[in-house]
């Protein structure tokens, strides 16, 4: 039965893959705080961005935790937690931006500029 389960896009790539891919996306925007990426991507990128800067507005043992399973920079985590996350603290969500800037030369693919407002 397919009782609450969203019907979640595959991106065309394996589980691990994803899994992989959105990690390494999610740390490169905390470390860099802009990336290009296509839209699609980005879609999944900012509910996945907004829920550990939600985990990290609240510091303690668990949360950190729960963030090191999913962004393995320990760096980047550090700068999270000290950094990004304090100076988000009064906002309620919406930590990200997402701008739209030109069309990829092979495919078409729309890409977009995703900001962090930090």
């Amino acid at each position: 039965m397919k009782h609450l389960r969203k019907n979640k896009k595959k991106l065309g790539k394996s589980v691990s893959h994803r899994r992989a891919m959105l990690s390494n996306m999610a740390s490169s925007l905390l470390k860099y705080k802009t990336i290009t990426t296509t839209l699609a991507k980005s879609k999944f990128l900012i509910t996945l961005v907004d829920r550990l800067i939600t985990l990290a507005k609240e510091e303690n043992l668990h949360h950190r935790r729960q963030v090191y399973k999913f962004i393995k920079e320990d760096e980047v985590v550090r700068n999270l937690f000290s950094n990004i996350a304090p100076y988000l603290k009064d906002r309620p969500g919406g930590y990200l931006q997402i701008i739209k800037s030109h069309y990829r030369m092979g495919d078409r693919a729309s890409m977009v500029i995703v900001k962090l407002l930090a």
